[in-house]
């Protein structure tokens, strides 16, 4: 199964996270922190990480995608950035003066479809299971 990381400190949106794309056949993790997702990729590699901007710090998220894509052993996998940061009152916080080593962003709140479709553009469908279980 392709594996997904979710990185929030939101737990509803990890739910909801966690459910649609369980749904859709992949296996999800997730991390309240970005402490706790350098954890979690000490364990095991995903295909892909969804990753928030505002956690601990407001800006937590971003350091993160940058210890990520510094690691050899993670640099290919692909994170998408997803936050709410732009429409908030963190906006002006945001660096537009650099470039964030990330994959693709989303804008929080995600329809399901559009979470569905970047997924798969980066790690494909998820392997189907046989009724059977093999």
């Amino acid at each position: 199964m392709k594996k997904i990381l979710v990185v929030d400190d939101d737990s509803d949106y990890q739910m909801v996270c966690e459910t649609i794309l369980k749904a859709a056949g992949y296996q999800v993790t997730q991390a309240l922190n970005g402490r706790a997702a350098i954890e979690a990729l000490r364990q095991d590699k995903p295909d892909l990480i969804l990753l928030d901007v505002m956690m601990s710090t407001v800006l937590e998220g971003i350091e993160v995608s940058k210890q990520i894509k510094s690691k050899p052993q993670l640099k290919d996998v692909p994170v998408v950035m997803v936050s709410s940061i732009t429409t908030s009152e963190y906006a002006s916080s945001f660096p537009d003066d650099e470039r964030i080593p990330i994959d693709a962003w989303l804008s929080k709140p995600i329809q399901p479809d559009v979470l569905l479709k970047t997924v798969r553009r980066f790690v494909g469908q998820a392997e189907e299971v046989a009724p059977n279980g093999r």
